[in-house]
């Protein structure tokens, strides 16, 4: 026997999951498109169709952003770093 739950919170649930994946996904697709002038959806959409396309490669160059942006995040803060 399968018990059925349907939850009212659907939309909200997504709304949340989605949330967190752009906030743990490190906001290059969503920096990108404001430096653009796009939706940070369509940057989503082709940096999909060009991984797809290129087996893959443009996960290094996504990766390099991610590096780039938290190092960038962590100068503006103006937290102190060890060695200064």
């Amino acid at each position: 026997m399968f018990l059925l739950i349907v939850s009212t919170q659907v939309p909200n649930d997504m709304q949340q999951l989605k949330h967190l994946l752009e906030r743990s996904a490190f906001g290059v697709c969503s920096y990108l498109g404001e430096k653009m002038g796009i939706a940070s959806a369509t940057v989503r959409l082709y940096f999909i169709y060009i991984s797809f396309a290129t087996l893959g490669s443009p996960l290094i160059f996504y990766l390099f952003v991610a590096f780039w942006l938290n190092i960038r995040r962590y100068l503006n803060s103006g937290r102190k770093l060890l060695w200064g």
